[in-house]
């Protein structure tokens, strides 16, 4: 098993800097998600790792080995990708063995890694079969079991679920999942979709514009966005994000907006109160916006008054698309809430749950 350290990497495209300084250190088993907007630069990083890209400055290292100049079939490391890459007129079998094949590996051995690799992957029933007579889901699965039967240091992920249906992806995702706890290997995943990201990784560096944007565990990042990026990025629905200002009313701070107006609690008011009399972006999600009828007992609450724009009844909850003033945002509420398109109604934010960034760096003030 490996570590992976990305130091310094920068990776250029004439004037176009697609890996920005790049720092990451990815301990042995752990499970990084890259996570980011298209053309962020977390495709190309995986692909410097791999070696299938050269890398303009820095270094990459594999454990303590700098792997800048090896060759990739010599990094140890195996990558799934977008598309499954099968031949179609070979067998599963054949398909996940012809890596080894070709690196003389003896024909017991490569039938007892494919045969385990089947049997991980709950293939052991299609090994005969030609990846045409398989579903999408069967097929990736295949595509995991060439780069399992490797045995390699490190895995890599290239958003292996693109291809997918909505129910295969959420099935499949909680197989990978399971497959790093019984492999016990580095894995290393890439995906734009920060629902795969929050589900599945130990860790999520999220990227944007080829730049690191924050690193930590999926709650952290979701509890703690250190900028406007982040915040909006992890969490779906996005965080809803108001121009406001900060202004004091005697002992009290206030987050002043644009058609309304919410305390911030007292123990709180030190934080923000050098800001005090300038403009920020005030930040809540959905889940922290309630119908005042079902809110949480025991949260701070602020009313806001609003106007209902959509609703989308999702079953177990319903979200609601609200006006106030030059505001459009979004709430998640009760499933029990009986709001229609026009409504007047009286919201809560919960001020327990809220997030100032300063307007001009966009980052988080705590």
């Amino acid at each position: 098993m490996a570590s992976v350290t990305f130091d310094h990497v920068y990776k250029r495209y004439g004037d176009v800097t697609a890996v920005n300084d790049l720092n990451i250190q990815i301990e042995d088993r752990e499970f990084l998600v890259l996570v980011g907007p298209s053309g962020c630069g977390k495709t190309t990083a995986l692909r410097c790792l791999a070696g299938l890209e050269d890398i303009t400055e820095g270094r990459i290292l594999i454990g303590d080995r700098v792997v800048n100049d090896v060759a990739p079939k010599d990094r140890d490391i195996a990558m799934v990708f977008q598309s499954y890459a099968l031949y179609p007129h070979m067998s599963v079998y054949d398909n996940m063995a012809f890596g080894l094949k070709l690196r003389k590996t003896p024909k017991e051995e490569i039938k007892r890694r494919v045969e385990d690799a089947a049997k991980i992957l709950g293939i052991e029933s299609y090994l005969d079969r030609k990846p045409r007579q398989l579903s999408g889901g069967q097929r990736q699965r295949v595509a995991v079991g060439r780069a399992i039967v490797r045995e390699p240091k490190v895995f890599l992920f290239d958003e292996p679920l693109s291809n997918l249906d909505a129910k295969l992806r959420v099935e499949t995702r909680a197989n990978i999942s399971k497959l790093h706890q019984q492999l016990q290997t580095t894995f290393i995943y890439v995906t734009h979709d920060q629902v795969e990201a929050m589900t599945m990784a130990s860790r999520i560096a999220v990227i944007n514009k080829g730049i690191l944007q924050q690193i930590d565990t999926p709650q952290h990042l979701y509890d703690l966005p250190n900028n406007l990026f982040v915040a909006g990025f992890i969490g779906s629905p996005a965080m809803n994000f108001f121009a406001a200002t900060l202004r004091k009313d005697g002992e009290k701070l206030i987050v002043d907006g644009n058609g309304f107006s919410v305390q911030i609690p007292e123990a709180k008011s030190p934080i923000y109160m050098p800001l005090a009399g300038k403009p920020v972006i005030f930040g809540i999600r959905p889940e922290d916006i309630h119908n005042p009828q079902f809110a949480p007992p025991g949260i701070t609450t602020q009313p806001v008054e609003a106007v209902v724009d959509v609703t989308e009844l999702m079953g177990n909850e319903i979200f609601v698309y609200l006006k106030t003033g030059d505001h459009s945002y979004v709430a998640r509420v009760d499933p029990r809430t009986r709001f229609h398109l026009g409504d007047q109604v009286q919201m809560v934010f919960n001020m327990d749950n809220f997030h100032i960034f300063d307007k001009d760096t966009e980052q988080a003030v705590r």
